[in-house]
């Protein structure tokens, strides 16, 4: 069963600690409806199961909750981002669907 349907452009950025994840914060409105129809869905660590198309790729993975960031947070795996040319400071448009 699929969920609501979200599209927004953000900038993808990097974690600076340990590794080189990087990553898309949900805008704060889209995150906070998410919230409040999936929060009590949540798997471990308060995440969100979505399907996500960036571009030519699409695929399913979680949105993590990030309470410095005060939002949803989404990994970009390094496929995706050499598929999709992104690196941090680059603008991507996200097509995500929650899985409920």
């Amino acid at each position: 069963m699929t969920g609501a349907r979200y599209s927004f452009t953000a900038e993808v950025w990097e974690h600076h600690g340990q590794g080189a994840w990087h990553f898309i914060d949900v805008p704060e409105t889209i995150a906070d409806e998410i919230e409040e129809k999936y929060a009590h869905r949540a798997t471990g660590f308060g995440a969100v199961k979505v399907e996500v198309t960036i571009g030519a790729s699409r695929w399913s993975t979680s949105l993590f909750p990030d309470k410095s960031r005060a939002t949803y947070v989404l990994p970009l795996k390094k496929a995706i981002r050499i598929a999709e040319a992104l690196a941090a400071g680059s603008p991507a448009h996200v097509d995500l669907t929650v899985i409920a």
